[in-house]
């Protein structure tokens, strides 16, 4: 990408208008009671509960120095109405799209998307705005160990499992993430997923394998929770 593309590209900013104005909305008591924003918050505090997706990565990120706190590290706001979430590293912020999150099951999985992001930028410190191939490994990550392409959620969009289906999946949501946030051809953005592609979608962490449903997930957190339990035995 050359120099004047860079300067230009605003790195998928213009999706998020409130965060993009640089001036975040202090919202009254009844604003944040009877609207999305309340929702979204009520979802949120659901998705961190119970979600073992979410709870593994939380728990993986305070282990690694980077614990996370929902006031702090997570914002409800309105965005364009073709994605439902982000990751802004320049605040460690993870941003909810209170207007296009509807369904709990949803928040589920943008929560458990978005923790990935912020998983990696805590162990991998990722060069999210300078380096491409960072942003393409973490995205194949996030659509590989999030569920988005789960088979639940692909046949919902009537997409059925031909051969490596979930592996086609991961990179077709990958390279979508990347359009959606960075002004490159789509020829660039596949030929960077192509060059990634085998080393992101074999690393598992925090989880240890690929959880394909809740509950591989629940598997897999269990699993976290009891390692230090396992070491102490040795």
């Amino acid at each position: 990408m050359g120099q004047t593309e860079q300067q230009e590209d605003d790195y998928g900013y213009n999706l998020f208008p409130e965060r993009n104005s640089g001036k975040f909305q202090k919202r009254s008591i009844a604003e944040s009671l009877f609207t999305f924003n309340h929702k979204c918050q009520v979802m949120l505090q659901f998705a961190m509960e119970t979600s073992p997706y979410a709870k593994l990565l939380l728990g993986a990120m305070k282990s690694s120095g980077c614990a996370v706190y929902k006031d702090r590290h997570f914002s409800c706001e309105d965005c364009d109405g073709t994605v439902s979430g982000g990751f802004d590293a320049t605040s460690s912020q993870i941003v909810l799209c209170q207007n296009n999150i509807h369904q709990q099951s949803h928040m589920n999985r943008v929560v458990t998307h978005e923790l990935i992001h912020a998983f990696d930028h805590c162990r991998a410190h990722v060069d999210w705005f300078n380096n491409f191939k960072h942003l393409a490994c973490s995205e194949i990550r996030a659509a590989n160990l999030s569920g988005d392409c789960s088979f639940h959620n692909e046949v919902s969009r009537f997409n059925f499992g031909l051969k490596k289906h979930h592996q086609e999946c991961v990179r077709g949501r990958a390279l979508r993430s990347i359009l959606a946030v960075r002004k490159v051809s789509r020829e660039e953005a596949e030929k960077v997923v192509d060059e990634v592609f085998d080393t992101c979608f074999n690393d598992h962490a925090p989880f240890g394998r690929i959880p394909h449903d809740k509950k591989d997930a629940k598997f897999a957190n269990r699993d976290f929770e009891n390692r230090d339990r396992y070491y102490a035995n040795l």
